[in-house]
């Protein structure tokens, strides 16, 4: 008797294996490798032709978070349009690649600027799915997890210097890899940059004018009235709340020109530097793309013109601001990890200067 009962509590075991073993092969079925999901992702930009998508964009950068509601198109092989506009400020920035180059818009101040760049190229964009993609790939030693609707990418990000912003999470929709989110991350893990997408619709249709300059111009002056000439011409000089270890401010000079004043503050030290503000004025209706030097550069708050000895940009409140290297000094260059070091310890609120 006794045998017989053990033989049957052997064959229960053994049927119970059996069972787990089959729902664990199921299981595994139905989670996909990280290669497999890399090898998919990579045929996915292989085909990607078109998409449209909206997004939320939040940035950590100084006292309060800027939030941006940011649309992106893109038309293969390199046709974009992104349009960030902070809704508190009523204010908008426009980023368009078409066949003429790659142009930043101000509506409000009617001012479009063209660069000669390989934007958005050889760089992580967090707002733009095939940049990350791009940075998926990219990373042979990306980290990756699955929840029950989600893929999770950490990989490193493709910024140039990227000491500042060096991780990112990147989250994918499991049915067909749609962006849903990303957020950019600082050595300390703490997320700067979060980018909540919406509406992602691939295969997207655009009329032919799309992308056109002028058109988009126009289109963005109704959400964003241009500032009336001769409004608001003062401004607040903005200073340091906060120091640089040998870095002072040394001289402050105002400067009359035809459109009002111009501040110029000199800081010295180890990395000199000088920060300049004057007030934008808006451009007559129609004028001509401004050629800048240098490349776009997103930073953070706004989009500026970077290169080898200068950063320049026109803030939310309609600043133009110059923060460039001190003449004597030849023996470093901007990127945005130097510009960052500088504005965030100089000035919290970034945003708002």
């Amino acid at each position: 008797m006794r045998l017989k009962g053990v033989g049957r509590m052997k064959k229960r075991l053994l049927l119970l294996l059996a069972g787990l073993m089959v729902i664990f092969a199921l299981a595994a079925c139905g989670t996909k490798s990280q290669e497999s999901v890399v090898k998919e992702l990579d045929g996915t930009l292989e085909e990607l032709k078109s998409y449209k998508a909206k997004a939320k964009m939040t940035l950590q950068m100084g006292t309060e978070p800027q939030v941006y509601d940011v649309e992106i198109w893109h038309k293969d092989p390199s046709f974009y349009r992104v349009n960030l506009k902070n809704a508190q400020k009523d204010q908008s920035q426009m980023i368009l690649r078409n066949e003429e180059g790659v142009f930043v818009l101000t509506p409000a101040l009617n001012k479009s600027f063209k660069f000669q760049s390989e934007w958005p190229k050889n760089s992580s964009q967090a707002y733009l799915y095939e940049s990350l993609i791009m940075d998926i790939l990219e990373d042979k030693q990306a980290k990756f997890s699955a929840t029950k609707e989600h893929y999770v990418f950490e990989t490193k990000t493709r910024y140039q210097n990227n000491k500042m912003l060096p991780i990112q999470e990147i989250k994918l929709n499991k049915k067909n890899l749609a962006p849903v989110s990303v957020k950019v991350m600082d050595p300390d893990r703490n997320s700067l940059v979060t980018v909540e997408f919406s509406n992602v619709k691939f295969d997207a249709s655009f009329d032919k004018d799309a992308f056109d300059m002028k058109k988009n111009m126009t289109g963005a002056q109704l959400d964003v009235p241009v500032m009336a000439e001769g409004e608001d011409k003062e401004f607040t000089v903005k200073y340091p709340v906060a120091e640089i270890p040998g870095v002072t401010l040394i001289d402050e000079k105002e400067i009359t020109t035809e459109n009002g004043k111009r501040v110029v503050l000199t800081y010295d030290g180890e990395k000199s530097f000088t920060l300049i503000q004057e007030k934008a004025d808006a451009m007559p209706a129609m004028s001509s793309a401004i050629n800048m030097t240098g490349k776009p550069v997103d930073l953070g708050f706004t989009i500026g013109a970077m290169n080898e000895t200068s950063v320049s940009w026109t803030t939310l409140e309609s600043i133009i601001c110059w923060l460039q290297q001190t003449y004597h000094q030849k023996n470093w260059k901007w990127s945005l990890n130097r510009f960052w070091l500088i504005w965030k310890n100089k000035i919290p609120n970034a945003g708002s200067v």
